[in-house]
This record gives C-alpha cells, sequence and structure tokens, in this order.
C-alpha cells in the first residue's frame, strides 16, 4: 500500500476534516517534550540503546493497542518525515488502511544542506510542550501494558 505523503499545512487541513484524526509523533520522548503539533501522541519508533539508537521493539504492540481502529486517520510525523515514513510502512503491513507520513515533519526535511520542505513548526501550524497522561509515551506504553 502506498502511504499518502502530506506536508505540513495539507496535513493539518485534512485532519481537521477528518475530524477524528491522530497525529502520531514517533521521535524520541526528548524531542517531543521540546514541542510537537497540538493534539499529538508520542509512540517513539526508536528509543536510546547502548550503543546509540535502536528500533523501539514495543512500537508495533503499543500502537496496536493504543490505535486499535485500523481505518482511523493516522498522520505519522517525526523530525523530517524519515523514521514516519518507516513507522507508516509498518503499520500499513498490520493492515491499517488510513495513513498519511507527514514530509517535512516537525522540524522540515534538508536536502544537500537546504531545507526542500518546511516543518510543522515552521509553517506557523499549532504546537505545544505539554507532555501528560494522555500523550506521553510514559503514561501511552502504561496504558497499553496493562
Amino acid at each position: 500500500m502506498a502511504i499518502k505523503q502530506l506536508e505540513p499545512t495539507a496535513a493539518k487541513a485534512a485532519m481537521d476534516e477528518a475530524g477524528n484524526s491522530v497525529y502520531l509523533d514517533v521521535r524520541t520522548e526528548m524531542e517531543f517534550a521540546q514541542g510537537h503539533p497540538e493534539g499529538a501522541i508520542n509512540i517513539p519508533i526508536a528509543v536510546p540503546g547502548p550503543a546509540g539508537m535502536i528500533p523501539n521493539p514495543d512500537f508495533l504492540n503499543i500502537v496496536q493497542k493504543t490505535l486499535s481502529d485500523k481505518e482511523q486517520p493516522i498522520f505519522c510525523g517525526c523530525q523530517s518525515g524519515m523514521r514516519s515514513q518507516m513507522a507508516a510502512d509498518l503499520m500499513a503491513r498490520l493492515g491499517y488502511s488510513n495513513l498519511a507520513n507527514v514530509q517535512g515533519g516537525f522540524g522540515g526535511k534538508v536536502e544537500n544542506g537546504a531545507l526542500v520542505v518546511v516543518g510543522w513548526r515552521d509553517s506557523n501550524l499549532p504546537v505545544e510542550t505539554d507532555v501528560n497522561d494522555s500523550n506521553s509515551y510514559a503514561s501511552i506504553k502504561a496504558r497499553a501494558e496493562s
């Protein structure tokens, strides 16, 4: 299944239109805490390991327990659009059918030193830094494992 590719402003418009959509931020907990799209939830696709970042072994399990409606519109985002594409590809293999990758992610996509896609933050879209029981990875993971 080909994943829809949307730049941040188009993703925000599609999310507003859908109503029941979710922005799934797959960046690290630290990145998420420094700022994220308003209303986003955080389930990192990679976590710190002994020698750097490693794939999050719980990612798919927590996604399935947290986002059980596989037809719900889910907008996957990261810093630039690369990790979120990997997340969307993994989710598509599990049967999620209404996925979009946010190209440019939160911080923008850079190629050969040049900004090629403006990110969510610099598109003047709603941003928040609040990390709470409804959006934090720690809380989402604890609920999924209970």
